[in-house]
Protein backbone atom coordinates (compact mmCIF):
# COMPACT_ATOMS: atom_id res chain seq x y z
CA UNK A 1 0.00 0.00 0.00
CA UNK A 2 1.31 3.54 -0.41
CA UNK A 3 1.91 5.07 2.20
CA UNK A 4 0.99 9.12 2.61
CA UNK A 5 4.27 10.33 2.81
CA UNK A 6 4.45 9.00 -1.17
CA UNK A 7 1.23 10.60 -1.75
CA UNK A 8 2.08 13.78 -0.63
CA UNK A 9 5.75 13.48 -2.52
CA UNK A 10 3.65 12.83 -6.07
CA UNK A 11 1.53 15.43 -5.01
CA UNK A 12 4.35 17.52 -4.73
CA UNK A 13 5.84 16.67 -7.96
CA UNK A 14 3.09 16.98 -9.77
CA UNK A 15 2.46 20.38 -8.65
CA UNK A 16 6.09 21.47 -9.50
CA UNK A 17 5.75 19.47 -13.20
CA UNK A 18 2.48 21.57 -13.83
CA UNK A 19 5.52 25.08 -13.13
CA UNK A 20 6.43 26.82 -16.09
CA UNK A 21 10.22 25.31 -16.89
CA UNK A 22 11.95 28.50 -16.98
CA UNK A 23 10.05 30.02 -14.32
CA UNK A 24 10.85 31.04 -10.88
CA UNK A 25 11.46 28.09 -8.02
CA UNK A 26 8.13 27.65 -6.45
CA UNK A 27 8.40 28.37 -2.72
CA UNK A 28 7.93 25.20 0.04
CA UNK A 29 4.67 27.67 1.19
CA UNK A 30 3.01 27.68 -2.40
CA UNK A 31 3.54 23.75 -2.43
CA UNK A 32 2.80 22.81 0.34
CA UNK A 33 -1.23 24.88 -0.35
CA UNK A 34 -1.40 24.00 -3.44
CA UNK A 35 -0.68 20.28 -3.25
CA UNK A 36 -2.77 20.02 0.21
CA UNK A 37 0.45 18.88 2.02
CA UNK A 38 1.20 19.65 6.04
CA UNK A 39 4.62 21.88 5.41
CA UNK A 40 6.08 19.72 7.93
CA UNK A 41 6.00 16.98 5.83
CA UNK A 42 6.43 18.67 2.89
CA UNK A 43 9.86 20.03 4.11
CA UNK A 44 11.85 16.25 4.96
CA UNK A 45 9.92 15.18 1.62
CA UNK A 46 11.49 18.00 -0.41
CA UNK A 47 15.25 16.95 1.25
CA UNK A 48 14.70 13.00 0.18
CA UNK A 49 13.58 14.27 -3.10
CA UNK A 50 16.99 16.91 -3.73
CA UNK A 51 18.86 13.98 -2.44
CA UNK A 52 17.69 12.18 -5.05
CA UNK A 53 18.59 14.76 -7.66
CA UNK A 54 14.72 15.01 -8.81
CA UNK A 55 14.72 18.39 -7.40
CA UNK A 56 16.92 21.92 -7.11
CA UNK A 57 16.32 24.23 -5.22
CA UNK A 58 17.41 27.89 -4.38
CA UNK A 59 17.58 29.53 -0.64
CA UNK A 60 16.49 33.27 -0.11
CA UNK A 61 13.31 35.53 -0.26
CA UNK A 62 12.90 34.23 -4.36
CA UNK A 63 13.53 30.90 -3.31
CA UNK A 64 11.97 27.99 -3.68
CA UNK A 65 12.41 23.99 -5.53
CA UNK A 66 12.01 23.43 -8.89
CA UNK A 67 12.56 19.90 -11.31
CA UNK A 68 16.05 18.64 -11.51
CA UNK A 69 15.73 17.90 -14.83
CA UNK A 70 12.14 17.40 -17.18
CA UNK A 71 8.97 16.53 -16.06
CA UNK A 72 9.26 13.44 -18.67
CA UNK A 73 12.38 12.12 -17.13
CA UNK A 74 11.18 11.59 -14.23
CA UNK A 75 9.08 8.37 -13.19
CA UNK A 76 6.90 7.95 -10.91
CA UNK A 77 8.91 4.88 -9.60
CA UNK A 78 11.59 7.34 -9.24
CA UNK A 79 9.49 9.23 -6.62
CA UNK A 80 8.36 6.16 -4.81
CA UNK A 81 11.76 4.55 -4.57
CA UNK A 82 13.17 7.85 -3.57
CA UNK A 83 10.75 7.64 -0.54
CA UNK A 84 9.30 4.34 0.18
CA UNK A 85 12.55 2.40 -1.09
CA UNK A 86 12.71 -1.21 -3.01
CA UNK A 87 9.03 -1.92 -4.95
CA UNK A 88 9.55 -5.58 -4.12
CA UNK A 89 6.83 -6.71 -1.23
CA UNK A 90 8.96 -9.34 -0.10
CA UNK A 91 12.92 -8.78 0.43
CA UNK A 92 13.58 -12.15 -1.72
CA UNK A 93 12.53 -10.51 -5.04
CA UNK A 94 13.89 -6.89 -4.30
CA UNK A 95 15.92 -5.86 -7.30
CA UNK A 96 18.00 -3.25 -4.95
CA UNK A 97 17.71 -4.83 -1.25
CA UNK A 98 17.56 -8.38 -1.98
CA UNK A 99 17.56 -10.30 1.35
CA UNK A 100 16.41 -14.24 1.26
CA UNK A 101 13.53 -14.97 3.43
CA UNK A 102 14.32 -16.31 6.62
CA UNK A 103 11.25 -19.05 6.65
CA UNK A 104 11.74 -20.29 3.21
CA UNK A 105 13.05 -23.57 2.24
CA UNK A 106 13.56 -23.09 -1.41
CA UNK A 107 13.62 -19.87 -3.72
CA UNK A 108 13.38 -21.95 -6.24
CA UNK A 109 10.56 -24.03 -5.76
CA UNK A 110 8.46 -20.98 -3.58
CA UNK A 111 5.24 -19.93 -5.50
CA UNK A 112 4.95 -16.83 -3.40
CA UNK A 113 8.13 -15.37 -4.43
CA UNK A 114 7.32 -16.04 -7.88
CA UNK A 115 4.24 -14.61 -7.96
CA UNK A 116 5.64 -11.22 -5.86
CA UNK A 117 7.95 -11.44 -8.52
CA UNK A 118 5.30 -10.92 -11.58
CA UNK A 119 3.64 -8.20 -8.83
CA UNK A 120 7.27 -6.66 -9.08
CA UNK A 121 7.90 -6.27 -12.29
CA UNK A 122 4.58 -5.40 -13.35
CA UNK A 123 4.55 -2.72 -10.47
CA UNK A 124 7.88 -1.23 -11.43
CA UNK A 125 6.96 -1.50 -15.78
CA UNK A 126 3.87 0.99 -14.51
CA UNK A 127 5.38 3.26 -12.06
CA UNK A 128 8.90 3.28 -14.50
CA UNK A 129 6.79 3.86 -17.66
CA UNK A 130 4.66 6.70 -16.50
CA UNK A 131 6.97 10.15 -16.02
CA UNK A 132 5.21 13.07 -14.56
CA UNK A 133 4.58 14.91 -18.13
CA UNK A 134 2.40 11.48 -18.49
CA UNK A 135 0.97 11.59 -15.24
CA UNK A 136 0.15 15.86 -15.65
CA UNK A 137 -0.98 15.08 -19.13
CA UNK A 138 -3.51 12.41 -18.15
CA UNK A 139 -5.04 14.86 -15.57
CA UNK A 140 -5.32 17.21 -18.18
CA UNK A 141 -6.91 15.21 -20.36
CA UNK A 142 -9.60 13.83 -17.70
CA UNK A 143 -10.67 17.36 -16.61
Amino acid sequence: MLTQRSRYALRAMLFLAEMPVEGPPTSMTRIAAEANVPRKFLELILADLKGAQLLDSQRGKMGGYRLARPAHLISLGDIIRTIEGPLALVPCVSRTAYRPCNDCKSEADCAIRHAMMRVRDETARILDGTSLADATAKKLAAA
